[in-house]
């Protein structure tokens, strides 16, 4: 390990300091490991979003259903040892209440009599047909079809996306899911059918709304796509200095451009973990309606459960928006795997594809070809199916129907859950952690009806501005680089955070996840950060002493 005095140091950190902060991790997670071993410490890991909390009924009726469909097939046909058939529709539904009565005492019993009963109350599907779906996909023994989604998974997930995101509306309209493999999956898949159906082209200009989470900031610099950007930065400040991580109406602004083909935006975002406020919205809104109309936005929501009241932009302008959505945060499933990519039936991304010069359109017609004698009729969101798998192994695309079901089961607890009683723990845990946080600070929070909660960002020449002014700022910027403070903390507290602006947010902020440790750490964490700047601070006045 090389010394923080040694002349190697900073140029290391200049070096690291430039990379993916996900890739400096690493090499910090070695230094917090070294130095843990040595002093006998825990290290602190808050560099990632990973929530160190479970929802357990949903979880426990996926066991209970399971067990219920190994039942379901053994009916059927059953070899000792260790063979049996798929299950039956005709009559499961009574099975199984059968099977609910023989189990009264099995945990997760009651919660998935609660979803059969949900489907068929609200949207009054047959009996038979819905437990089917459910024990056929718990038992995984087909193909996902339709490959999009389960029909009748897809009805209760849209259910929960409505009242968690959309406001408790259904996006003026229907619109159509399909279930992928995470939020990370459906960046790929949006990215990559985009370019396949000519929407984008190498060369575009897109705009990116920071700071936000990195793959939307490296996926456009790949080869393949090479996109020009502009960001929209979330540039707004409170009145005593602070950032709000709000976007001021001249950066919005910049979308009347014409030039721009589409926007990325986490809202959320990521690593502020604050929501985009109404007034904002409203002006995005007036831009598309009176300037720039097919502007096609991506819309990742992923953190939206953690905000009071949110409502997401795709709500206000669903034909323009792509949304994404994972359970993963919320329900402390990020193991599964469980996203969904969701677009309006009245979309500008089939509208953009009709309009396409000839030439072109009959390219993309040939791509998609071998799957129907009317290429030109699939819709976008069934050309990213078929293009998560290279369109000629369509056949074979779609999330496993195992995740599927357990995706529907996350879905019917929110919505079970007239009460948020799940929702508030969530909510209060980061908030409570961030507060823990702020008092090893020795700073009060700041209340904020946007915040999240799930990320902070800590700005180190917000904090040195406004306790010592801006000498000492231009002190740290003159003789540190952005990360040491990131280094110190491995290196001599066991911590390890991430950098602010691997994110495009300010370069000398640091991303604290909220979600992953124990409560008790992040007043840990607090007071290391204090110690570290007090020792800037001192380091700054033996050298104004000297002078």
């Amino acid at each position: 390990m090389i010394k923080p005095d040694h002349p190697q140091r900073r140029d290391m950190e200049r070096i690291y300091g430039s990379i993916s902060p996900f890739e400096l991790k690493d090499t910090l997670i070695s230094f917090a490991n070294e130095n843990a071993t040595a002093h006998a410490q825990t290290m602190l890991n808050a560099g990632r979003g990973n929530p160190n909390w479970i929802s357990t009924e949903p979880r426990e009726a996926f066991f209970a259903l399971g067990q219920f469909a190994i039942e379901e097939c053994k009916r059927v046909h059953y070899v000792d040892p260790g063979l049996a058939g798929l299950p039956e529709r005709q009559g499961s539904y009574d099975r199984f209440r059968t099977y609910a009565a023989k189990h009264r005492y099995t945990a997760g019993i009651d919660f998935l009599e609660a979803v059969i009963a949900y489907g068929v109350k609200t949207h009054n599907m047959r009996p038979d047909d819905w437990v089917y779906e459910l024990v056929d996909g718990i038992i995984g023994g087909h193909y996902p079809y339709p490959d999009r989604m389960l029909p009748q998974i897809e009805k209760v997930v849209y259910d929960f996306l409505c009242q968690e995101l959309y406001g408790g509306t259904s996006l003026q309209g229907h619109a159509r899911i399909y279930a992928v493999e995470g939020a990370t999956a459906a960046m790929c898949y949006i990215f990559d059918s985009l370019i396949a159906n000519q929407l984008l082209e190498s060369g575009d200009t897109i705009a990116i709304m920071v700071p936000i989470f990195t793959p939307y900031l490296e996926i456009p610099h790949l080869p393949q796509y090479h996109f020009k950007i502009k960001y929209i930065i979330a540039s707004g400040t409170n009145a005593d200095g602070s950032h709000s991580w709000q976007y001021p109406d001249s950066e919005i602004e910049k979308l009347k451009d014409t030039s721009i083909k589409a926007l990325f935006c986490v809202n959320p975002s990521n690593p502020p973990s604050v929501a985009v406020k109404p007034c904002t919205v409203n002006k995005l809104v007036q831009i598309i309606h009176n300037h720039h109309p097919n502007l096609m936005i991506i819309m990742d929501d992923v953190y939206c459960t953690f905000v009071d009241q949110f409502r997401s932009i795709m709500t206000d302008i669903p034909r323009n928006s792509i949304g994404v959505y994972s359970f993963s945060k919320y329900y402390g499933v990020t193991g599964w795997r469980l996203g969904v990519i969701v677009v309006h039936d009245n979309n500008v991304f089939d509208e953009l594809i009709r309009s396409l010069p000839t030439a072109k359109r009959d390219v993309i017609q040939s791509r998609y070809s071998a799957l129907t004698t009317h290429p030109e009729k699939i819709t976008f969101i069934d050309r990213i199916v078929a293009d998560s798998r290279q369109v000629a192994l369509n056949h074979t695309a779609g999330l496993s129907t195992p995740q599927q079901v357990q995706m529907a089961l996350f879905a019917i607890a929110g919505l079970l859950d007239k009460q948020n009683t799940y929702k508030d723990l969530t909510k209060s845990i980061c908030r409570r952690r961030k507060a823990m946080l702020y008092e090893g600070l020795d700073m009060d929070v700041v209340h904020n009806a946007y915040d999240a909660s799930y990320y902070t960002e800590f700005d180190l020449l917000v904090w040195a501005r406004r306790h010592c002014g801006e000498d000492f700022a231009n002190y740290l910027q003159e003789n540190f680089e952005p990360v040491d403070i990131l280094f110190r903390l491995a290196e001599e507290s066991s911590i390890v955070l991430l950098n602010g602006g691997g994110f495009h947010g300010p370069a000398w902020s640091i991303r604290i996840s909220l979600a992953n440790l124990n409560d008790e750490a992040y007043l840990q964490i607090g007071r290391a950060i204090r110690h570290i700047l007090h020792d800037y601070v001192n380091q700054w006045h033996s050298t104004q002493n000297k002078t």
